[in-house]
């Protein structure tokens, strides 16, 4: 048996005892560690929108199996050789179309014969790093002895991954926390519960201790907190509001995006998606989106899916101009309200969940990030001046 020189002992079992049942929980680890749950897409939970890079799989484990290897199902052939798992999860992993064997998904009753390389795929890079406290500014919201809200900025990684190993929003909550004892940056049982892309701005829940993280996460699987976004849209609404239902999986065109498909078709996730107009521009409309799952890009493709993609999403194709005149004023107009706000126009507003000692229910709301107020504040101006010619 040959293992590639920068394997890591695979454990997505190593930080509490719900882990089973919470992938959302994100703690960057040490590649000198055990891989933690946290990086693990076994199970029932992704993110609102996920991470730039969660559509994306990236190779954490290989082996080659030896010219005498008898024929073995290849979930019994990785229990073998991946420490403190469990066969239930490499079965899900392969369902999930994480194991390949010589470059291709496989199922777990592919049996495993000499020669056959045989990979762990996850959706988001290795990191090799341990996390290093560094002084970048945090936007606090609320903090007590168990967890802390912040504010996230768009424009700001939440966690190390491929390109990224520092200037993190996990290496900025170590500089807060490096004069508490109880808080190791590099402890995947405490730390953040869940996560939200790079450009989208708002209100993500840390971890401070164990017990926090297990029970936060907990909710999270559940579906019982209560999380609101914003987001500019292309196009005009004929309804007040609406439901979005359809699966969502890896586009098989283009693996950095996500797609819907039918929810009868067996492919992807369950995903349902209510959203609210808030306020119409014409060519453009503020909605709020109040997710029922959390797929990876939710919100991002299932707006696309019903045509109304994020205002300059550049991902799903809101960086064009799809809606409105063709006169150069317009053209110039669109493009100044891209440099203002130079990201999908997303935004996590509010965050409720129930405090994982007191047992209290606590609500959090946070203005929208200064670009999009500024965004929304030239379309009132732009509409204004429409109508008054009109």
């Amino acid at each position: 048996m040959t293992v590639s020189d920068n394997n890591e002992q695979y454990n997505p079992e190593q930080t509490h005892p719900c882990c089973d049942a919470v992938s959302t929980t994100e703690s960057p680890t040490p590649m000198s560690t055990d891989m933690d749950n946290e990086e693990l897409p076994f199970d029932d939970q992704d993110d609102d929108d996920g991470g730039e890079e969660a559509a994306e799989l990236y190779e954490h484990y290989r082996v080659v199996a030896d010219k005498g290897q008898q024929l073995l199902r290849v979930d019994k052939f990785l229990l073998d050789h991946l420490k403190d798992t469990s066969r239930h999860r490499i079965q899900m992993a392969a369902r999930a179309g994480f194991i390949h064997v010589n470059g291709k998904p496989v199922k777990s009753n592919y049996r495993v014969k000499p020669f056959d390389v045989v990979t762990l795929l996850l959706d988001r890079p290795r990191y090799e790093n341990t996390i290093e406290p560094e002084n970048i500014p945090l936007d606090i919201v609320y903090e007590d002895s168990e967890l802390i809200v912040v504010n996230k900025p768009a424009g700001l990684v939440v966690h190390p991954g491929c390109g990224n190993y520092t200037g993190t929003l996990v290496n900025a909550i170590a500089w807060h926390l490096k004069d508490d004892p109880n808080y190791d940056p590099n402890d995947p049982a405490v730390g953040l519960v869940h996560r939200i892309d790079k450009d989208t701005s708002g209100l993500l829940v840390v971890a401070k201790t164990p017990d926090a993280k297990t029970k936060l996460g907990v909710q999270f699987f559940n579906k019982t907190t209560r999380r609101r976004y914003n987001a500019l849209v292309w196009g005009n609404f004929q309804e007040d509001e609406g439901r979005i239902e359809g699966n969502i999986a890896r586009n098989p065109r283009d693996r950095m995006q996500m797609a819907v498909f039918d929810p009868t078709s067996g492919i992807g996730k369950h995903a349902v998606t209510h959203y609210k107009v808030l306020k119409r521009y014409g060519y453009v409309t503020l909605v709020e989106c109040i997710l029922e799952t959390g797929r990876t890009h939710q919100i991002r493709v299932h707006m696309k899916h019903i045509g109304h993609p994020l205002f300059n999403d550049e991902r799903y194709g809101g960086e064009q101009i799809l809606r409105g005149t063709q006169s150069g004023t317009y053209n110039s107009f669109i493009h100044n309200c891209f440099d203002i706000c130079p990201r999908q126009a997303l935004h996590a507003r509010t965050l409720g969940f129930k405090h994982p000692k007191t047992g209290k229910e606590m609500d959090f709301t946070t203005e929208l990030a200064d670009d999009m107020q500024q965004l929304l504040a030239k379309w009132d101006t732009y509409t204004e001046g429409a109508r008054r010619k009109n």
